[in-house]
């Protein structure tokens, strides 16, 4: 049975579509699922009312997740990904961000398979679980740095960008050990921006691990870390 919020969404989306703006974010993204032509502005706002609204609220975890779900997997346009996302990060329904959430956002990152769905999840989905419930979400984190998936590992390394002076650096060393030897573009720029990002916090730990993995780090791996020292 299909959610009212998820309904209610979908005709959103649909009446707001823009045909020829369209065709130059697929084109753009370089993506297989069509767009509808909404900006990310307009996204926002078009759903800001709509995951707000008292009669449109889901009641419990079950039904929260399914929707989810459904608004991704059922997904005729990239923005009804976009969509699901949004509906995840809801501060609604913010106490079920935890351990337990995991295995959707697993399913969001492994079925999304591209940048511009995967870094969300991970940068404001998955970090924040990793902080706030550290002892469950690390051997589960842990765990995807090894993963066969590409989208998992990069996951993996960029999770803790917002972690500042809370990044678990035995995690974040254990990712980018695990796949410093991987030729993928998107490993090799995700280890440059999280090692950036935490040279923010603390660059001489950075510029440390830059000089100890020398010659297993890419050249754009490196770049990356050091941009801003």
């Amino acid at each position: 049975m299909t959610s009212p919020l998820v309904e209610a969404i979908r005709a959103a989306l649909a009446a707001s579509a823009d045909p020829e703006r369209a065709r130059a974010q697929q084109a753009y993204m370089k993506s297989a699922m069509p767009f509808r032509g909404i900006t990310a502005p307009e996204l926002k706002a078009l759903l800001r009312p709509l995951l707000a609204d008292p009669a449109l609220r889901i009641g419990d975890r079950a039904a929260w997740e399914g929707a989810v779900r459904e608004l991704w997997d059922g997904a005729t346009h990239r923005e009804d990904r976009y969509a699901a996302t949004a509906l995840s990060g809801h501060r609604a329904y913010r106490a079920w961000q935890d351990a337990d959430t995991l295995p959707l956002y697993r399913h969001l990152v492994v079925t999304g398979a591209w940048w511009d769905l995967v870094d969300e999840v991970a940068a404001n989905r998955v970090g924040p679980i990793l902080l706030s419930h550290k002892d469950d979400a690390t051997p589960i984190v842990r765990s995807w740095t090894t993963d066969d998936d590409l989208w998992l590992r990069r996951t993996s390394v960029i999770c803790q960008l917002g972690a500042r002076e809370r990044t678990d650096l035995d995690l974040l060393t254990e990712a980018v050990e695990a796949n410093l030897d991987d030729r993928s573009f998107w490993l090799r720029k995700a280890i440059g921006w999280a090692l950036r990002q935490y040279a923010r916090t603390d660059p001489d730990w950075v510029r440390d691990r830059v000089a100890e993995w020398d010659g297993r780090l890419s050249g754009l791996s490196r770049r990356e870390a050091l941009k801003h020292l």
